[in-house]
């Protein structure tokens, strides 16, 4: 009797302890699906305020009419030609940016030193400008006449629009205000000559590119077209004017540039902006 109840009791035991496993295993919850996080990316954000420089090198233009005249304003000849005035350009600029989705606006000013300057040349044939050294008989002599220009410094306030074609690449369109001083020097025979400066306003138009080299500094390659408008003076010589009186030179000339130039920039601001 002992026997047989030891025996069913061991035999309950042993079907507890072999269940006690697979109902804990089908009580637990199954482990729920978590989806990776997604990758991090950075988003450089190019609104702020930036300050940087410039060089490069310009392709300028004199375009030129000059006449001589005596004193009575009877014009004795006149030469229209064109001469370059090329040369190094440097500077800064400062700006704000707005950036506005994938579109990015903004405003510059900047400020240039030049070398550009270049000279024409050309003469009053003899017997044109000045009377005959001895009346009716010898013909009176040729005049040379030499000018000499030179873009002193320019500088441009200018809106910028642009499109982002990456995150960290701008496309962009510029245009505004322009204003520079030139200087010309102007010799009329051998012995006489004057020298005038002026200060002109005008406009220039252009398009760069400008990319993220790391952290707040970016580089920039832009073409800028210049144009002053003209610039003009009178010079009264001390040579004999055929028709009476004395010479006078008059000049007047349309200045334009074009400008390559590549520059650095520093915005001032927050890091990179992280998102996911």
């Amino acid at each position: 009797m002992r026997a047989s109840t030891f025996k069913v009791i061991a035999t309950a035991v042993f079907a507890v302890v072999t269940a006690i496993p697979t109902a804990s295993a089908a009580d637990l919850a199954a482990r729920p699906y978590t989806k990776a996080p997604p990758a991090l990316v950075e988003v450089y954000n190019w609104t702020g305020f930036y300050i940087g420089g410039n060089v490069g090198y310009s392709w300028g233009r004199s375009r030129d009419t000059s006449t001589l005249t005596n004193t009575a304003g009877t014009v004795l000849f006149t030469s229209i030609d064109r001469s370059d005035l090329n040369g190094v350009v440097g500077g800064g600029q400062i700006g704000h940016n707005w950036q506005v989705q994938n579109w990015v606006w903004g405003l510059e000013a900047d400020i240039q030193g030049t070398d550009e300057h270049g000279s024409r040349a050309f003469t009053c044939p003899t017997a044109i400008c000045t009377p005959s050294a001895i009346i009716l008989v010898a013909p009176g002599p040729a005049v040379p006449v030499s000018l000499n220009q030179k873009l002193e410094w320019f500088g441009t306030v200018r809106g910028r629009a642009g499109v982002l074609v990456t995150p960290k690449v701008l496309l962009y369109a510029t245009g505004g205000l322009a204003y520079g001083e030139v200087k010309s020097t102007e010799t009329v025979g051998v012995l006489t000559g004057f020298s005038n400066s002026d200060i002109r306003v005008g406009y220039t138009v252009g398009a760069g590119v400008e990319g993220v080299i790391g952290g707040n500094w970016t580089a920039k390659l832009e073409y800028l077209y210049v144009d002053l408008g003209k610039v003009s003076s009178s010079f009264l010589t001390t040579a004999p004017a055929f028709g009476g009186g004395v010479l006078t030179s008059n000049f007047s000339s349309r200045i334009t540039d074009n400008v390559l130039r590549a520059g650095i920039n520093y915005r001032f601001g927050g890091p990179v902006v992280a998102k996911y």
